[in-house]
Parts: C-alpha cells; sequence; structure tokens
C-alpha cells in the first residue's frame, strides 16, 4: 500500500489471509497505516479504513476478505504524506527537549474568580468573534512562539492548507 500499488497490495493480502493472519489484525494496520502514510493527502481513508475495521468485525470471516481487499486497493490508490506523523514527532522532541513549558496566560481558562484573578484568559481572543472565524494570537508557550511542526506535503489538499495556513499566519510560520 505504501508504494502505491494496488496489485502488490492486494497480492500480500491474499498472502496474509492464506497464511491465517487474524482479519482484524490486518483492519487494524490499515487503519494505522490510513493515518500514518496517508494522513491530510486524503482525509476519507482513516474514514474508509475504519468502516473497513467495523466490516471486519461484524461480518467475519471469509466475507471480510472482500472488504480487506477494497480497502487495501483504495489505499494503495490514495495519495500519500506523513505530514501529520511527522509534526507529531517534532512537537514530540521540542516536548523532550524543552519539557513542560507553562500554558500562556491568556489561553488558559478561568472557571475560578481566583484564576480570573490571577490573569487566566486575559488577552484571549475567540476566533469566532473575527472575519473568517480566525485571529492571530500566540498558542505556542514563551520560547517556542514561531516553531513550525507541522510541514503540509506536497499533495493538492495539502498546498491547499499550506495556502491557507500562509493566508492566516502571514510569515509568521513561514509557510
Amino acid at each position: 500500500m505504501r508504494g502505491s500499488d494496488p496489485n502488490g497490495a492486494v497480492y500480500w493480502l491474499a498472502r496474509m489471509i492464506a497464511g491465517g493472519e487474524d482479519p482484524l489484525f490486518i483492519a487494524r494496520r490499515m487503519l494505522i497505516f490510513a493515518s500514518e502514510d496517508i494522513g491530510n493527502a486524503n482525509p476519507n481513508a482513516l474514514l474508509l479504513a475504519n468502516a473497513t475495521f467495523e466490516a471486519v468485525s461484524k461480518i467475519g470471516y471469509p466475507e471480510c476478505r472482500i472488504n480487506l481487499s477494497q480497502c487495501a486497493c483504495y489505499l494503495a490508490c490514495s495519495a500519500k504524506s506523513n505530514a501529520t506523523y511527522m509534526a507529531l514527532a517534532n512537537a514530540e522532541a521540542a516536548v523532550k527537549r524543552w519539557g513542560d513549558l507553562p500554558v500562556p496566560l491568556h489561553i488558559r481558562n478561568a472557571p475560578t474568580k481566583l484564576m480570573k484573578n490571577m490573569g487566566y484568559g486575559d488577552g484571549y481572543k475567540y476566533a469566532h468573534d473575527y472575519e473568517g472565524n480566525f485571529t492571530q494570537q500566540e498558542y505556542l508557550p514563551a520560547g517556542l512562539e514561531g516553531s513550525r511542526f507541522y510541514e503540509p506535503g506536497n499533495t493538492p489538499r495539502e498546498n491547499e492548507t499550506r495556502r491557507s495556513l500562509h493566508e492566516h499566519w502571514g510569515t509568521k510560520y513561514g509557510y
């Protein structure tokens, strides 16, 4: 599936089935693959993989092999991107390097009077109060301002996302 070859994908699926692999394990791996290797290049892949997992759970073997084949071919033919997987790895590296940086006061919830008096929520900009439901505001902790963890892949859908991010954030993140 990763190599975008539906013929190879369905052949190795048939080999796994013939070898006695649990169909739920195969469906689980497809579900993981949909996010890990396809991601935002085609968000519908995750929906189809989840539906396949549900179908395999409900139908069982031998009929579920048809659902697995449909999903394997779809995932193999889909545009690929690991950008969200890499974004998480980048953010995890920052967490490991910088530790538990404090949440900026302006994005902290203030459910009590004491928290309000301490400045929690001061300066928070509710995005829905602004044109296009967006306003520039800092959401990262001090020291990480402007850090870019997510780099959209070079797929039609992600290039659209990149354009939108640039329109919203200008040069802040370099999109």
